[in-house]
């Protein structure tokens, strides 16, 4: 019943519109988010008739998201940049060590005479990567790598064959890139713009970051992101005619928080921004905004402001393009997982057992955010549910096997093994006070809100989520309903809810939306494994 099961699922997904949006079925133009999912930091390009996107990973591999659409409203993952950067303590969670909220983003995507370039920068690894191929959908990446690391920096390829970066904090600075790759030219760097946010004011809390140019009919156009205090976060665009300017600048997008992004235009000539909103424990989320040009200048909204709709096709179900249930039947997990951290390939497999995934320990751990080898994949709006099925036959003494939400507030649904016992337990972060939202992070708190004994073999989990919006969307910290609750069934039918409500919220000690995980961990001795036989997402 395994495969006509999820059969079922993905043809009611399809009816309903899972991503929250409405189907296309009953819908007929795009309607606002673009995508109500994390996928924030986006850099996007058009070849031809179809659009690629790049996103951000911080800590998750394999990393940068390669996102590929024909229509600019419906979207699915292509594939990713690299598999893994580097092996520290912090990216391999060895020694208490970990690189949460860290890790690489605010990527850049160029295609210049036929190559793909896709670059980013790492916290941990302190370097800056260029990654380019012929293929970007079925090729391989070819990877270059040089100190130090430049933080959400745009590239600029002349028609010379001169490479500049661009990048800063309020103060903007141009480099030439070597045409290798290899590095920065010696003695390239100059500062492009002193103040890059004083088109909105000097009293800023956020100086102009985010660097994203373009050229358009022989000018060039740097958009950036500030944040006036007291205000949201705002779009400004330098233009100029020449690459080292000087520019002229000017506020062109204030409405709700949504901003960071660029321009891109269709092939029958019309012109979108594509920005992100921060829309609470959901994450970062994109959406597009009309553009018309005015005296060369960009001028985004509709009255300066987002739009409900747009006059581009439905955008329907993120089901399976960007979040999807996997059945484990193959010899990998499906493209929308990613991993929490670097990957230990020698401790799972989908090969033992055909239709599960394995996971086996080599350590001890105490704190879930610590165990290795956690699949995870997003969460969406404004209502999701997963639910997962383990065969915990197998699990030792001390063993902790289940379903999480991953972020700086956690929580999840397992069974544990304590001697001769197990039981379903639902645990959360919530420590005294806020509960995560401090800096430093709080992350050594783990509480069992819930235990009931479980004599079984075969359990299942759910965890479902509410990212209603339920607050003034111009506010700042606007968020939505943000609440989560698990449930346990013994048979697959009867579900019972377990725990108290998890409320969940964005933090910067985690920098992501809310994951689905699954994980397993052993408290005493690494000697068991546990067999997920299925995961299974929908509205």
């Amino acid at each position: 019943m395994k495969h006509l099961s999820i059969t079922l699922l993905a043809a009611a997904a399809i009816m309903c519109g899972c991503n929250g949006q409405k189907s296309a079925s009953t819908e007929k133009v795009f309607t606002n988010p673009m995508i109500w999912a994390d996928v924030p930091d986006m850099s996007m390009i058009r070849v031809g008739d179809t659009y690629y996107m790049s996103s951000t990973t911080m800590h998750m591999n394999p990393g940068v998201p390669i996102m590929k659409s024909k229509d600019l409203s419906n979207w699915q993952i292509a594939g990713y940049a690299y598999e893994t950067l580097g092996d520290q303590d912090e990216t391999m969670l060895l020694n208490g060590k970990n690189t949460y909220g860290k890790g690489s983003w605010a990527s850049c995507i160029r295609y210049v005479n036929g190559k793909f370039f896709v670059s980013t920068f790492d916290q941990v690894t302190g370097k800056t990567y260029f990654f380019t191929t012929d293929n970007i959908e079925n090729g391989k990446w070819e990877r270059h790598e040089f100190r130090p690391s430049h933080h959400d920096h745009t590239v600029v390829f002349e028609e010379d064959g001169h490479i500049y970066m661009i990048n800063g904090g309020g103060k903007l600075i141009i480099r030439e890139v070597e045409p290798d790759l290899s590095g920065i030219k010696p003695n390239s760097e100059k500062v492009l713009i002193e103040n890059a946010g004083l088109p909105a004011g000097e009293n800023l809390m956020l100086g102009a970051e985010g660097s994203q140019m373009f050229k358009i009919n022989g000018k060039y156009y740097l958009f950036n992101i500030c944040w006036p205090r007291g205000g949201v976060r705002t779009v400004v665009c330098h233009r100029a005619d020449n690459l080292f300017g000087p520019y002229e600048g000017r506020v062109v997008f204030q409405d709700k928080g949504v901003a960071q992004g660029g321009l891109i235009d269709t092939p029958d000539g019309r012109w979108f921004a594509y920005l992100f909103g921060d829309r609470g424990a959901v994450g970062r989320i994109p959406y597009l905004v009309p553009v018309v040009w005015e005296d060369g200048w960009p001028v985004l909204g509709v009255d300066g402001k987002v739009p409900e709709t747009l006059d581009l096709p439905a955008n329907g179900s993120l089901i399976p393009g960007i979040v999807d249930s996997d059945e484990f039947d193959g010899d990998q997990p499906k493209i929308v997982w990613q991993w929490n951290h670097n990957p230990v390939n020698s401790l799972w497999t989908m090969t033992e057992r055909k239709g599960f995934i394995r996971f086996r320990t080599d350590r001890t751990d105490t704190l879930f955010t610590q165990s290795r080898n956690m699949l995870t994949q997003r969460t969406f709006g404004p209502k999701c549910s997963g639910s997962a099925c383990l065969d915990a036959s197998n699990l030792k003494d001390g063993d902790v096997a289940g379903l999480a939400l991953l972020a700086g507030k956690f929580g999840f649904v397992a069974i544990q093994n304590d001697g001769d016992k197990k039981s379903i337990v639902m645990v959360n972060n919530q420590p005294e006070g806020n509960g995560g939202n401090t800096w430093p992070p709080r992350r050594g708190v783990q509480h069992i809100v819930a235990s009931v004994p479980a004599d079984a073999s075969t359990v299942y989990f759910k965890a479902e989520c509410n990212f209603e919006r339920i607050a003034d969307e111009s506010a700042i910290g606007s968020h939505g309903a943000d609440k989560a609750v698990f449930h346990y069934s013994l048979d697959g039918k009867q579900w019972n809810q377990i725990g108290d409500t998890l409320p969940m919220s964005y933090s910067l000690d985690h920098f992501m939306g809310q994951r689905y995980a699954l994980f397993y961990y052993s408290t005493k001795e690494p000697s068991g494994y546990a067999d997920f036989d299925w995961f299974r997402i929908s509205e």
